[in-house]
């Protein structure tokens, strides 16, 4: 049975009366003094909360992204973050305000599957949707930490690794120009074990349809060039893996497969739709380049398809906009179950980076995680009071409570979305 000094007593009784009831001295004061001490000091008992609030405030760095904080009567505010499918996410977190006030916000799994449920004729099934409540999920995620003094890796079930590596998305410049090589040797130093490059162009001059994406032989051409172009800039040490972004048709991505197979690849992402995981698997099928997919994938249930098909031999779920810290947890470790690594993709602020870090710590097999602000340096930097979080290549995690980082509101207002609210209660 835990022990309790009055010392204890007294700090727990303080946040619970909030500062207004510190200066009573008669006897009401006494008496609510007494009833905090008791209500906070009861051996077994876990705190008692309530959600007051839920506000939210977007952003656009990497595309858009819509932060949610959860607030609660007992002064915790929780933060979460989604992305890609951030547009529109505001409206609906805002239309579950009803199912959100008044709960207990420790009941994280309860309140995700009521709000899912509630949505199934709404699109619940991906999309803004599910997007949206991956950000209230974490928000809750947060609150729940901080609530009880806990890293979010040890309500998932303790940690796998102290350290969570992360690879460096260099996304796609003009290849092979002084600007491009100027990013790569800027990768380099920084310590990262594995970057990406993407070799898809809307814009390339050899294609013959702006609207038809199977590759001509000068496209692909191209595509190989720059790969061998990297490849010979970067040492044996720091591993390559290759964007498609499923924009290729089957015909495309596996011609593309086999051309690249000598250059041994982390892996290829998504050389054709993830709408056809038919074609995904019959690809992966016919190459030895490890295809890894999952980015635009929501849920378990949409996951359950791809392991059935034996659609990837490597699997990056987005943990901001797949459900929820919880959900892509479970995704893991159903892949687990069929011996597939899990390397979440990431193209959010450090806060959505610690969170999708607490997962990655938290399951036997995680690979690597993606970090893609390569081009707004200035602004990750300063997006958060813990500043810099990424360390020769790692995400150290911490023992601070919740997520562990914290907004600065001065930073992340300079890349807000105009006119929309920031935090502002009910807009």
């Amino acid at each position: 049975m835990t022990q309790y000094s009055r010392r204890s007593w007294l700090k727990r009784a303080v946040p619970a009366l909030g500062a207004a009831t510190l200066p009573a001295t008669g006897v009401l004061g006494l008496r609510a003094l007494g009833q905090a001490v008791q209500t906070n000091s009861t051996p077994g008992q876990r705190p008692k909360l309530k959600i007051t609030d839920v506000r939210t405030a977007q952003v656009n760095v990497h595309g858009p992204q819509t932060h949610v904080r959860i607030y609660t009567d007992q002064g915790l505010i929780g933060q979460g973050e989604s992305t890609d499918a951030a547009v529109g996410t505001a409206s609906l977190v805002r239309s579950w305000r009803r199912m959100l006030v008044g709960q207990d916000p420790l009941n994280v799994e309860a309140i995700w599957e009521r709000i899912r449920t509630a949505g199934v004729f709404a699109g619940a099934q991906g999309g803004q949707f599910t997007t949206a409540l991956t950000a209230v999920e974490i928000a809750l995620w947060d609150v729940v930490g901080k609530a009880l003094g806990l890293p979010v890796y040890q309500l998932l079930g303790g940690k796998f690794r102290d350290k969570v590596r992360i690879y460096c998305d260099s996304g796609r410049d003009d290849v092979m120009t002084p600007e491009s090589d100027k990013k790569i040797e800027w990768i380099k130093t920084q310590g990262f074990t594995m970057m990406k490059v993407d070799v898809d162009d809307a814009g390339d001059k050899n294609r013959f349809d702006r609207v038809n994406w199977t590759a001509n032989n000068a496209e692909i051409d191209r595509m190989v060039k720059w790969i061998e172009h990297v490849k010979g800039m970067i040492p044996a040490s720091l591993e390559l893996a290759v964007d498609m972004h499923g924009r290729y048709d089957a015909a495309t991505g596996k011609k593309f497969t086999k051309f690249v197979e000598t250059v041994l690849l982390v892996w290829l992402d998504e050389p054709v739709t993830p709408d056809d995981l038919a074609a995904m698997a019959d690809i992966r099928h016919s190459t030895t380049t490890p295809i890894c997919c999952g980015e635009n994938i929501y849920m378990r249930w949409g996951f359950k398809e791809l392991f059935e098909k034996r659609a990837a031999d490597i699997i990056m779920p987005d943990i901001q906009k797949v459900g929820g810290l919880a959900e892509a947890k479970k995704i893991a470790d159903m892949a687990h179950a069929y011996e597939i690594p899990f390397a979440p993709h990431c193209v959010v602020s450090p806060i959505g980076q610690m969170a999708s870090a607490h997962v990655c710590a938290s399951v036997p097999n995680f690979l690597v995680c993606e970090w893609h602000w390569i081009d707004n340096l200035e602004t990750w930097k300063t997006f958060v009071k813990e500043g810099e979080i990424i360390h020769q290549g790692y995400i150290t995690l911490t023992d601070k409570p919740g997520l562990g980082v914290e907004m600065d509101e001065q930073a992340a207002r300079k890349v807000q979305i105009p006119g929309t609210p920031w935090f502002e209660a009910n807009a």
